[in-house]
């Protein structure tokens, strides 16, 4: 008994012929080459949210180089996010007060 089941697919006859063409130059079946092609967008769509990190990362990095924050040492990263915790609890009390 056989563990796979078989489907039917669409093509447009010219994306269909470049297949076949690309499925022969590889010695590979059509089911193969199908079956390749689903394994490497699977493995792209795993790395997908590990490269939109690293672009947003970047993208702070250059904002912070355009806004001289590149330069900043430790101390003065944490002086400036403590009085900027300050700063937003100082407002959140004063909400609350009203």
């Amino acid at each position: 008994m056989r563990n796979i089941k078989t489907i039917t697919i669409s093509l447009p006859p010219e994306q269909l012929r470049r297949a076949e063409r690309l499925a022969k130059k590889q010695s590979r079946t059509m089911s193969e080459l199908f079956r390749e092609g689903l394994r490497r967008l699977e493995a792209e769509e795993q790395q997908r949210p590990v490269a939109d990190l690293a672009s947003v990362l970047r993208l702070i990095r250059q904002s912070a180089r355009e806004a001289g924050l590149d330069t900043m040492t430790r101390r003065e990263i944490n002086a400036e996010v403590e009085a900027a915790r300050k700063e937003r609890t100082t407002k959140t009390d004063s909400s609350r007060k009203r």
